[in-house]
């Protein structure tokens, strides 16, 4: 997002993907990488920092609802359900500061 601090975009991410605003920290707690497929069908490398974010709030209208399914799960099962290696990684071995 131009003008944007990395941070802000994710917040603002967590906000349209899945309905949550809160305070975000400065500093990502990591970052993993992945194949996007485009909607042209073209896969592209992405490299995607990831922040911690305290949820303050759930909305209930936001950008995306209804593209997303949305579960509170431990961070055990949060692994498990993601396909990214890193991802998995960052998951199991973050600690919320």
């Amino acid at each position: 997002m131009k003008n944007k601090e990395l941070y802000e975009a994710a917040a603002i991410e967590a906000l349209q993907e899945a309905g949550v605003r809160g305070a975000v920290r400065k500093k990502a707690v990591g970052s993993y990488t992945y194949l996007k497929t485009l909607d042209n069908g073209e896969v592209v490398p992405c490299i995607v920092d990831v922040f911690q974010i305290e949820a303050k709030e759930i909305v209930q209208k936001f950008k995306e609802k209804g593209d997303r399914r949305i579960d509170w799960v431990s961070p055990d099962e949060a692994a498990r359900r993601v396909r990214e290696v890193e991802l998995k990684s960052l998951i199991i071995e973050f600690i919320p500061r």
